[in-house]
């Protein structure tokens, strides 16, 4: 390189080490200057980016969102039951356990939103309507082949996304009691009691 500089390395590979960051280290140690030195450059030329750390972590998110949802768009197009394809979207949402790193992230990002601007909330909300439009689109078409017993499948997917969040959330923290078993657990009764067709 000319003069001996470092070129930047792309923003996807800065949100990838925040990420691999969290998930080895846990989200208090992500710094600017720590994140810097994992990447090559100074917190200042982070700054410069992503202006602030509430902004750096709502891009990882977004980052990291983008790889769950093309995950998530595979396994609702896999040519399986809506049911089954229903327990691989729980399976996907609830925590991989104690201080997953993903839901590490975005529990921090919801508590930094409430004096966040605007834009950064209309962002979260882009990110959970996608799980919510995923949700109800294969709600309605296990309604509508009869899998499923005729739920409204907007108003059953706003109580199910509450559910698996409480859930998700008591796992994610580690509270006694929440495993991530014992969570998919009750997800798959509440199922069985009131969505499946007898």
């Amino acid at each position: 390189m000319a003069g001996g500089r470092r070129q930047a390395p792309p923003r996807e590979d800065v949100l990838a080490t925040a990420m691999a960051m969290i998930a080895e280290r846990g989200l208090e140690r992500l710094t600017m200057a720590a994140l810097g030195r994992e990447v090559g450059m100074s917190s200042g030329h982070l700054l410069y980016y992503f202006r602030t750390k509430d902004e750096l972590l709502l891009r990882t998110l977004e980052w990291s969102e983008s790889r769950l949802g093309a995950e998530r768009a595979r396994l609702l197009a896999a040519p399986a039951p809506a049911r089954d394809r229903l327990d691989s979207y729980v399976s996907l949402y609830v925590p991989g356990g104690h201080r997953d790193p993903h839901w590490t992230l975005w529990m921090e990002v919801w508590n930094r939103s409430r004096d966040a601007a605007d834009d950064a909330r209309d962002r979260q909300a882009a990110i959970e309507g996608a799980w919510h439009r995923d949700l109800v689109a294969l709600l309605a078409e296990g309604v509508s082949r009869g899998e499923f017993r005729p739920v409204d499948p907007d108003r059953f997917a706003t109580r199910l996304r509450a559910l698996l969040d409480g859930f998700s959330v008591n796992v994610a923290v580690g509270l006694r009691g929440s495993d991530r078993a014992t969570a998919l657990g009750h997800v798959r009764e509440f199922l069985a009691e009131t969505l499946l067709a007898s």
